[in-house]
């Protein structure tokens, strides 16, 4: 994925499904250095920060 298709699902009010490692993330927001994001999977609260292009939109 890249940040300008981040932004968009940040944006959207669509339910978009993303993954990362096969897990179901909801993304929290873009970070300034424009390569990672920070998510949650969907059944946690625990947030990391990952690198954008290893997220998968299905």
């Amino acid at each position: 994925m890249d940040a300008n298709r981040v932004k968009q699902i940040l944006s959207s009010s669509a339910e978009i499904d993303v993954e990362y490692n096969g897990v179901s993330v909801w993304i929290d927001r873009l970070n300034e250095d424009g390569r990672t994001a920070t998510v949650h999977p969907r059944d946690l609260e625990e947030k990391s920060t990952v690198e954008i292009r290893e997220l998968k939109e299905l």
